[in-house]
């Protein structure tokens, strides 16, 4: 599944780069470089809204500036010390030399088109991504200089909040080495909770709800006790900490990842009867870390179908013969799909995906006596780290079996020859 977009008050993010345009003065790359950014998030249970409070301490004006896009947002709605520009939809803010304070607000809950939520605050609890309140943003910093970034949650009495991070009440530290300018990421879930927590196959993982709704924490941890062990055999990097965020109406009837997170309806059945995990699926997803270019969706979603229902095999959730049905019954799904590649994988296409990479497992271990298989796929995959595309996936198959496979000729791929084509030019 992508990632939601949650916001309207602030949308239309910017990709977080690493780092903007560097500055016209230079400096070495050290401590004295970097400046600190705290994140302030106090939830408003009675208007649904988020306030934000981004705090930049620094000595030498460190950062220089910070953009991002927004729609709807009346300029009242945001303050801010030093330098704010907004203009054409982009806010620009360059605070004074010695930091300052970014205030806004965001609005909280968006329905998805079939009317469930997919980011809710009200008086009682609130599930939503940082993300969906916190916009993506681009910095403009002096050349070497890095952020480190916290946050911290006010919030009301006898409320509690728990994401992706460590120290769920407190000063949280917020990193991640792929970025010289840190932001909160992930799931977020906020009021009276219920937490389950486990350590299994070194991931710290927890299970997080409202209380007083039907979620099945300590099932979860069950089915994790028998996937995650099979998942790091294939992606050997296991994921320091996960955290499942869960709730029942009015919250979209599914499942969503994110960053080290995962948001799955309290309705949904661990394990459907056609055999397959919503909550395993969108697992895999977090594991591969991988996105699609335009077109090809049906890959990572494909992936993480196969995979979902490889682990649940190998792990003794489900038996091989369940496992055969399960892809017989993908197979019959498959026939409803009209073509592989879209911008976004329809339910027939994914089976269809999973039927592509099951025939192409069965080419790799039969061409190469069972010495490659497509773990080997998946983990090259997984270790590329950029978007995924007909082409990537070719390469790579290619190069581990020395030849095009025959599964991935593209009339063998209905409606990718188009995306072919357009990404050649």
């Amino acid at each position: 599944m992508n990632y939601i977009s949650g916001l309207i008050l602030l949308t239309g993010l910017f990709a977080c780069a690493a780092c903007g345009s560097p500055a016209s003065e230079t400096g070495a790359s050290d401590g004295s470089q970097n400046y600190t950014v705290h994140y302030t998030i106090t939830p408003n249970r009675g208007d649904g809204s988020v306030a934000v409070q981004m705090a930049v301490d620094q000595t030498r004006g460190q950062l220089r500036e910070l953009s991002f896009a927004l729609a709807n947002l009346e300029e009242t709605d945001i303050k801010a010390d030093g330098e704010l520009q907004i203009d054409d939809g982009i806010v620009r803010w360059r605070p004074n030399r010695n930091g300052g304070s970014l205030f806004w607000r965001s609005h909280v809950p968006h329905r998805r088109g079939n009317g469930g939520y997919d980011a809710l605050l009200n008086k009682d609890w609130g599930i939503f991504r940082a993300e969906d309140v916190i916009p993506r943003a681009r910095t403009r910093t002096l050349k070497g200089a890095s952020s480190k970034t916290s946050m911290t949650f006010e919030l009301p009495e006898q409320w509690t909040a728990i994401s992706e991070y460590s120290a769920p009440n407190s000063r949280i530290e917020v990193a991640n080495p792929d970025r010289r300018f840190d932001q909160p990421r992930g799931w977020i879930a906020m009021g009276e909770l219920g937490v389950r927590r486990e350590m299994i196959a070194g991931t710290r993982v927890s299970v997080a709800a409202p209380e007083g709704q039907s979620v099945r924490r300590m099932d979860m941890l069950a089915l994790l006790n028998w996937t995650l062990p099979e998942m790091y055999t294939v992606l050997p990097d296991a994921i320091p900490r996960l955290t499942i965020v869960s709730a029942g109406d009015p919250m979209w009837r599914g499942g969503l990842s994110a960053p080290a997170s995962v948001y799955i309806h309290a309705d949904r059945p661990l394990i459907s009867e056609n055999a397959t995990s919503t909550l395993v699926h969108e697992i895999v997803h977090v594991a591969m870390d991988v996105t699609a270019e335009e077109g090809f969706d049906w890959i990572v979603e494909g992936l993480a179908e196969y995979y979902s229902l490889e682990l649940l095999q190998r792990g003794g959730a489900i038996t091989a013969r369940r496992y055969r049905r399960a892809i017989e019954k993908q197979s019959e799904w498959a026939n409803d799909a009209t073509k592989l590649c879209s911008p976004e994988s329809t339910g027939a296409a994914t089976a269809l995906a999973v039927i592509v990479f099951r025939q192409l497992a069965d080419e790799l271990r039969k061409e190469t006596a069972g010495k490659v298989s497509l773990d080997d796929v998946l983990s090259r995959i997984s270790e590329n780290r950029s978007k995924i595309s007909l082409q990537t996936l070719g390469g790579i198959v290619t190069e581990l079996l020395q030849r095009p496979a025959v599964t991935l000729s593209i009339e063998n791929l209905p409606g990718c020859q188009t995306y072919l084509m357009s990404s050649e030019t």
